[in-house]
């Protein structure tokens, strides 16, 4: 095997971040505004990020998830085994995320999440959002809209910045349940693409 073999086994072989689990204190924290935007301690975390949602089936992850308190999350909706039916985009990373406006139009809709695992719950959210964040390209604030399933992935991961959990958005306690239930309900089986 050549150098150049070597080098680009050990590239591919990076270990993502492990993901903060339910009863972690830094999920429960409000995290810290970014100032510095690309920074290369801030790409890395970045590429960190994404390769820990990809890793565990997830479209979207806030830094607080990795271990980081920044006002930071991935943006990544795209059809895997745990959402099927989901839109694809290209991941975006979202600095100093902030709702301007949000519909009036409500859906309550199944949700998890990487820091919840084997659960998941009904959570009542806005169809379509209005949203400001800074543009990592010039770090100039900007404004994008987000609807339906994205809207939601959007939402759910501006609660982990605010040390928020899908659960605690919940209105009635049995409306969290477990993987296997979930299934049931949905009427698949276990191996059945979520």
């Amino acid at each position: 095997m050549d150098e150049e073999s070597e080098h680009d086994q050990t590239r591919h072989a990076v270990v993502h971040r492990p993901i903060r689990k339910l009863g972690d204190p830094m999920l429960r924290e409000i995290a810290r505004p970014l100032c510095d935007l690309w920074t290369p301690k801030l790409r890395e975390l970045v590429d960190d990020m994404l390769r820990a949602m990809l890793a565990n089936g997830g479209v979207g992850i806030a830094a607080p998830q990795v271990g980081e308190s920044l006002r930071l999350f991935i943006l990544a909706s795209r059809p895997n085994e745990r959402y099927p039916y989901a839109p694809f985009m290209q991941p975006e990373a979202i600095f100093n995320p902030e709702i301007e406006w949000a519909s009036e139009e409500v859906r309550k809709d199944w949700e998890g999440c990487l820091s919840v695992p084997g659960q998941r719950g009904r959570v009542t959210r806005a169809q379509r959002i209005r949203v400001r964040c800074l543009d990592p390209s010039n770090g100039e604030s900007g404004v994008r809209e987000y609807r339906d399933f994205v809207a939601r992935i959007f939402q759910h991961e501006l609660d982990h910045l605010d040390g928020i959990l899908f659960p605690d958005r919940l209105e009635h306690g049995e409306e969290l349940v477990s993987e296997a239930e979930y299934l049931k309900i949905r009427g698949l089986s276990a191996g059945t693409p979520l």
